[in-house]
């Protein structure tokens, strides 16, 4: 099987086998996710404090002034970062997988692993992604709007009611769908992969990246579900994410196993 990998990079030390999945495998993980999340609730602890805090702190930041058009970028843009938050939840799943003692003070546990330097590499790159994003939504808002709006209720009527407004919504929700799924294809495998075994960030990557090109019309179903869920969990001031994360945090790790042949 040929190793997909970036442009001028070297390929991987090592390569592992990925499978082909169907449909099945996404509702069997969705559905192990949720039983994970029944058993442990205690996880909702991180979750709720710190994923919801941060989408309602960086909505209360937008919404002041002349921040206002950015208030969409950056709550979708956060999502960018979910695969880099819920990487406890990968730690709890594998501990959960060895018999090993799992709970709520475990979840931080993933910055004994071996591979923590290679985790770290990805949140970065995660990282970099989120400030690609915001810099090219702020790019499309100034070079199709001009100038902001004073009030909340001028920018919506100018995003409504003008060409210039349909043109940003158009052009910047197909903006958001690639840097969705690049991130999608870089993380769905190499972050879980992290944190089970001692890879480099490279060999994860490749991986992830490969696995993605084997099932692409699955994920992008499991991407559609992702985001689907994300967008549900946002809608009562973020509170709704302090279950969503979870679930989707565990039911990554499932599709994960799934996917690389360990």
């Amino acid at each position: 099987m040929a190793v997909a990998h970036f442009e001028g990079m070297d390929r991987p030390a090592e390569t592992y086998e990925v499978r082909t999945i169907g449909t099945a495998d996404l509702r069997d993980a969705l559905r192990q996710g949720w039983a994970d999340l029944l058993e442990w609730r205690g996880d909702l602890i991180f979750v709720g404090i710190i994923y919801p805090a941060v989408g309602l702190i960086a909505a209360i930041v937008a919404l002041q002034g002349s921040l206002i058009p950015f208030f969409f970028p950056l709550a979708a843009g956060i999502s960018l970062l979910g695969p880099a938050v819920a990487i406890g939840f990968y730690e709890l799943a594998r501990r959960r997988e060895q018999g090993l003692p799992s709970d709520w003070s475990h979840f931080f546990g993933f910055a004994t692993r071996p591979a923590l330097d290679s985790i770290s590499v990805v949140v970065g790159l995660l990282l970099a992604v989120f400030l690609a994003w915001l810099a090219v939504a702020a790019g499309l808002y100034f070079g199709l709007m001009g100038t902001e709006p004073l009030t909340l209720g001028a920018f919506v009527t100018q995003l409504f009611t003008t060409p210039q407004g349909w043109a940003l919504i158009v052009v910047g929700n197909l903006a958001g769908l690639f840097f969705a799924i690049a991130v999608l294809t870089l993380s769905v495998v190499s972050m879980p992969m992290l944190v089970d075994r001692d890879v480099d960030a490279r060999t994860a990557i490749d991986t992830s990246i490969r696995a993605v090109a084997a099932n692409k019309g699955v994920m992008l179903r499991w991407g559609l579900i992702v985001a689907a869920l994300l967008v549900l969990g946002s809608i009562p001031l973020f509170v709704g994410l302090a279950v969503v994360l979870p679930v989707l945090g565990y039911a990554t790790w499932h599709l994960y196993t799934r996917l690389v042949v360990r």
